[in-house]
């Protein structure tokens, strides 16, 4: 009789490889942007309709304003690419307080100032008191285009210190009391300032509060 067969013998199935894990790409160190936003420019990185942005003065991939500027404004904007320093300084809950020197339509008055210092009634609510003060004429750059004057009515400047962030609050505030603003330019946000900024130009500081 031929000899039983012998089971022949199961290679082992080998395991599959585990996933190589990818090591994390570090975090970005923080970046802080100091940038004075000319008139008449967006503040934001794109634009469907042709407009100028901020990508005409900023290439730094990874960034983004920290608070925001209206087109017909000028002056310091922030941009970070750290969420935490971006809500810090935007957040109104903060209260960082911000700048402007406000040429304004017509003469202001002692009673418009205090007006100003106690608070306005706006179609949103009143807001916080500021500090308000009138300025001698700023040594600013001049405006492109330049702003339209009437020749019957004198102008003065003003210096406005708010801890809010409502649309277009000052330019409402102003003329809340009667002062309608012709040029708003911002020179400050908490301990940042232009500090000689060319508009369009920008500098990077340290990241931190």
């Amino acid at each position: 009789m031929p000899p039983p067969s012998r089971p022949t013998p199961r290679r082992p199935v080998p395991r599959p490889a585990a996933p190589r894990r990818q090591a994390k790409a570090p975090p970005a160190e923080p970046r802080l942007i100091l940038l004075n936003k000319p008139f008449d420019v967006l503040t934001q990185f794109s634009d469907g309709e042709g407009r100028a942005t901020l990508k005409d003065f900023v290439d730094i991939p990874g960034i983004y304003p920290a608070g925001r500027l209206d087109r017909d404004s000028e002056g310091l904007l922030l941009l970070t690419n750290d969420g935490r320093l971006q809500a810090r300084i935007a957040d109104p809950k903060h209260k960082l307080p911000k700048t402007y020197w406000v040429q304004v339509e017509g003469e202001v008055s002692q009673a418009q100032l205090q007006q100003l210092r106690d608070g306005v009634q706006l179609n949103d609510g009143p807001t916080l008191p500021a500090q308000a003060r009138q300025l001698d004429e700023p040594a600013l750059w001049p405006r492109t285009p330049p702003v339209r004057f009437r020749k019957s009515v004198p102008t003065c400047w003003l210096e406005l210190v708010i801890r809010e962030g409502r649309n277009r609050q000052v330019r409402r505030m102003t003329a809340a009391v009667g002062l309608p603003t012709l040029r708003l330019v911002r020179v400050r946000i908490g301990d940042w300032a232009l500090d000689g900024l060319e508009p369009g130009s920008w500098r990077e500081v340290p990241a931190r509060l």
